[in-house]
């Protein structure tokens, strides 16, 4: 009943979650992610970073780029080892089974299922990355019908990137109109789905926000403000379009949500955080929460003592020598308390009968 419970409160939050802040679970909290993440940190502590890979990739094999390989690999299916297949330590004594692992005294079930368990971990989250996500994960899919314009989700807010150039002030000397996107691919270059977050909302997108932190860094050095790529909803991205092609009758012009020092227009529409409160996550709550005070009711108000009467079945009764009737009965107490407790068991409503216990467990 209580496991029931917390997995419909668990579904009822994963809804909640993405109604308000959309593929947050996939981006933050998802093992899938967790794992690739995880892999991804060892891949680059030992090939370098996204350029070092594609010129290692395309390189010849050598000596060097063997080592590499085979170092990276290994670590992963150490990875998948202590990761994956360490679950079954949870379904058994994990001391006597790790002595057992080690000396080949463990059951063949306990072997195949630990190799089962690290060559998955070790194929989704080292070989298949984000074709888990993309392609075997129906969460994506399922997502689409639980967001809405309020919903928060990474936005390359191109009313105030495009147009993009590399050479912005070249572009401005000739009189051309220039958006704050420098065209780095730093976007790219991090997202751990290879896509372009500049086209679009996109069903891979995980919302992990790298291409956020990414691109604040390059705002930062180019002393623009953050946020090209943000958190946004899609009311407030189509307010801010609106602005920024007079209404729709002409291309994206970034000057247009500028003030003339250069400063963002009073009427830039930004984020706030009372737009996640709205019916739908309200109701979303109100379930959720109501079914988390019924579970707490429940847990407060359960009996303390649990008892069970069982009568043998098998025979259900023996006549004595005497003409007497014997009938036999397990009776079973369960304390539901921290501490010892006294438990007289009588017998009402049978005049003349007598009752003995013939053992303990």
């Amino acid at each position: 009943f209580y496991v029931a419970g917390l997995l419909v409160m668990a579904g009822v939050g994963l809804f909640l979650i993405t109604s308000a802040v959309g593929r947050a679970w996939c981006g933050y909290a998802c093992p899938q992610t967790v794992w690739v993440d995880l892999f991804l940190v060892v891949e680059r502590a030992i090939e370098g970073d996204r350029n070092a890979r594609m010129k290692l990739d395309a390189g010849p094999w050598t000596a060097r780029k063997l080592m590499l390989r085979v170092s990276k690999h290994a670590i992963w299916l150490v990875i998948g080892a202590a990761t994956g297949g360490a679950w079954i330590f949870y379904f058994a004594d994990a001391p006597t089974l790790v002595g057992e692992l080690f000396t080949g005294t463990a059951a063949p079930v306990a072997y195949i299922t630990i190799a089962v368990l690290t060559a998955t971990t070790y194929t989704f989250g080292g070989l298949m990355r984000e074709q888990v996500c993309t392609y075997m994960c129906p969460w994506p899919r399922i997502q689409a019908a639980m967001l809405d314009e309020n919903s928060l989700t990474v936005t390359y807010n191109d009313w105030r990137g495009e147009p993009r150039s590399r050479h912005a002030k070249k572009v401005q000397a000739s009189g051309q109109s220039v958006g704050d996107c420098v065209d780095c691919n730093a976007c790219v270059a991090v997202c751990p789905m290879g896509i372009d977050i500049r086209d679009g909302q996109q069903l891979e997108c995980i919302t992990c926000a790298l291409c956020i932190d990414a691109c604040d860094g390059v705002m930062d050095k180019l002393g623009k403000e953050r946020g090209l790529i943000s958190y946004a909803t899609l009311s407030d991205y189509n307010a801010n379009m609106m602005l920024a092609t007079a209404g729709g009758s002409s291309s994206i012009n970034p000057s247009l949500v500028r003030t003339a020092v250069g400063t963002f227009s009073d009427q830039v529409a930004h984020f706030h955080i009372r737009k996640i409160f709205r019916p739908r996550t309200y109701v979303y709550m109100g379930l959720w929460s109501l079914i988390g005070l019924g579970l707490l009711y429940s847990l407060l108000t359960r009996d303390r003592l649990e008892l069970n009467v069982l009568h043998d079945r098998n025979p259900q009764f023996v006549t004595l020598s005497d003409g007497s009737i014997r009938n036999g009965y397990s009776v079973k107490l369960l304390n539901m308390i921290p501490e010892p407790r006294t438990i007289v068991v009588t017998m009402q409503g049978l005049r003349g009968a007598e009752m003995s216990v013939v053992g303990i467990d």
